[in-house]
Formats: C-alpha cells, sequence, structure tokens
C-alpha cells in the first residue's frame, strides 16, 4: 500500500470521525427548539454537548488541514469551487459558536430566545450543506482540464445532491436524538426518544431513495473494483437497528447504530469514490484522484510521521473530555453553565 493510499484512508477517518461527532452536536441543536420550551429546559439541552462541541468541530479543521497537504488540488477545486455554500456554513458554523458563548450571559428571555435560533439555524445549514456536498462530490461535477469548476452555485443545487442534504440532515437529527436519550433525564429524555420515533420511517425512506438514486446515478455502488454497496447495504441494516432498539428502549444501542450508519454511509461514498477523489462530469480523464492531486512523496511521508504522533494523543485527550462529562443533565441540574 503506498502513501496515496494511506493518505486516502486517514483523510476517509478523518470525516468518519468528523461526521460521526458532529453529527450528534447538529442534530442537538436542530431539536433544541423542538424538544425543550422552557429556559432551563434549553439551557439542559444545550449542556449536554457544551463541554465538548468545540472539540468535535476541530475535527472538521483536522480533515480539511489534512486535505490540504495530502491533496491540495482537491482542496483548491473543492474549496473554490463550493465558495459560497462553504462560507454560508462558515457563517453559520460562526453564529453557532457565539450562540453557545452569549446566550446565557444575560438573564433577558428575549436575548436567550435569540441565540437559541442562532443555535438552531448555526447546526441545520451546515448539516444540510454538508449533504449536498458530499452528494455532489458522489454524482461529479464539471471539472474542466485544468482541474478548476467554473459552473457557479446553480448546477450544484440539483435535486439529487439536494436529496442527499435531506438524508444528512434527518441522520444527524436521528443521531442527535439518541444523544440526547443517553444525556438527559425525565421528560425531556422522553420528549427526545419521541422525536426520534416519529421522525425515523422518514429518514428511512429517504436514505432509502436517496440510495436507490444513487445506483442508476452514480457509479458510487458499481465502481468496478472498488464500490460501496457493502457498506451501502450494512448502513441501512443499521438505521433498521436503530429503529428496532428505539422501540425496545436500548438507548446505548439506538445511539451506537446510528452513529453507525453514519460512519458506513461515510465509508461508502469514499470506498465508492476510490482512487478518484472528485469526479469530473465533462470527462473522466479530468477527475481528481489520489496521484494527479496528491503532493510530493516526500510531503506525504512527512505528514504520516506527523499524525503517527498527534493523532493517538488527539484521541485520548478526546475520549477523556468525554467520559469526564458523561453524566446525565435534567432541567433542574444545579450546575447548567451554558
Amino acid at each position: 500500500m503506498d502513501l496515496n493510499t494511506i493518505w486516502f484512508i486517514l483523510i476517509t477517518i478523518l470525516f468518519m470521525g468528523f461526521f460521526f461527532l458532529e453529527g450528534f452536536d447538529y442534530g442537538v441543536g436542530i431539536l433544541l427548539l423542538i424538544i425543550a420550551k422552557k429556559d432551563n429546559e434549553r439551557r439542559a439541552v444545550i449542556n449536554s454537548i457544551g463541554p465538548i462541541w468545540d472539540g468535535n468541530e476541530v475535527w472538521m479543521i483536522t480533515a480539511a488541514a489534512a486535505l490540504f497537504a495530502s491533496f491540495p488540488h482537491v482542496y483548491a477545486t473543492l474549496f473554490s469551487g463550493f465558495y459560497i455554500p462553504l462560507i454560508i456554513m462558515l457563517l453559520g458554523l460562526i453564529m453557532r459558536g457565539v450562540a453557545f458563548e452569549f446566550r446565557s450571559k444575560r438573564e433577558d428571555q428575549a436575548w436567550r430566545n435569540r441565540w437559541d435560533w442562532a443555535l438552531f439555524i448555526g447546526s441545520l445549514i451546515p448539516a444540510l450543506l454538508w449533504g449536498v456536498t458530499i452528494a455532489n462530490m458522489m454524482r461529479g461535477f464539471a471539472i474542466e482540464a485544468d482541474m478548476n469548476y467554473y459552473g457557479g452555485i446553480l448546477p450544484l443545487l440539483n435535486p439529487y445532491s439536494l436529496l442527499g442534504g435531506l438524508v444528512f440532515l434527518g441522520l444527524f437529527t436521528l443521531h442527535g436524538a439518541s444523544f440526547l436519550g443517553l444525556k438527559l433525564e425525565g421528560e425531556l429524555n422522553q420528549k427526545a426518544k419521541d422525536i426520534a420515533r416519529k421522525i425515523w420511517i422518514p429518514v428511512v425512506v429517504l436514505a432509502v431513495g436517496f440510495l436507490v438514486w444513487t445506483y442508476f446515478k452514480t457509479d458510487i455502488l458499481n465502481n468496478p473494483g472498488y464500490d460501496g454497496l457493502i457498506p451501502a447495504v450494512l448502513a441501512a441494516v443499521s438505521l433498521l437497528a436503530y429503529g428496532w432498539f428505539l422501540l425496545k428502549g436500548k438507548e446505548g444501542l439506538t445511539f451506537t447504530f446510528g452513529g453507525l450508519a453514519i460512519l458506513l454511509v461515510t465509508i461508502m461514498v469514499f470506498s465508492g469514490l476510490f482512487p478518484r477523489i472528485l469526479i469530473s462530469t465533462i470527462n473522466p480523464a479530468y477527475s481528481l484522484n489520489i496521484y494527479n492531486a496528491s503532493s510530493s512523496q516526500y510531503t506525504l511521508k512527512v505528514l504520516t510521521i506527523v499524525v503517527a504522533i498527534f493523532m493517538p494523543i488527539i484521541l485520548i485527550y478526546q475520549g477523556w473530555a468525554i467520559w469526564i462529562f458523561r453524566k446525565r443533565l435534567s432541567p433542574e441540574s444545579s450546575d447548567l453553565h451554558y
């Protein structure tokens, strides 16, 4: 296995970690206004992710930095071609981060309601746009021979990518609901489970419809040599298991299978792309792959050494942080900071 393949796998792992961890963050933010009406209830919901949300978001920064370092042409094409959606996503994330810090600085309820809406919008927009972006990567877009995309934003907002956005939005919302089922007590715990039961079937329908469309629209599920069919099937099974354990009241297994579905969807995407990373719909020869878009072998070698040193440290720290803040919360808790 060469360094180019190793770095493709590492990028995949980073996005898996990001979508798993930030997925329930987004889901909690989306559900904030739905399951919590009173101020103390909203504080409990926000505190469920308050101590860890910024650590989870670091995975996005790390994935983007790793992409820039290992496959700079992919980074340039993706971030320039998707400039407007990514700026909108960035604004949403900024608004979301500020909401965490500013919400409880004043006792005024109108002030807090405005920041609650900011947190909701700042969670919903990135969840939706990540789905749109990933779906366009699966479908491909008009990359020219110079590795640039000149088509603007409208072709990226096609029906297939918008459905992908809704699927990601649904998966993250389910993931957030099951996370709240682990973190909250009493009535809020039950509300989170009730919301999950209501949206589970619609999300399954959307996800299955998206997979069927993916089979006919792209080669992600039947890419010669490598394809995403097996992880796609396993993702569907995991989503069904999510509903089964949700109905049985198995909170830990519900969260596990919801997260597993997200992980398997990510594997489906990247395994279906391999060895490509960005697909050109103009000419397959214009597609960016792990060889024509990569850094030099020396750069990849140095990066591999850096990752081997620091990645275990990051994983240990994040696991420790999640463990420290593992206890359940209720609106009556006396240590609600956010």
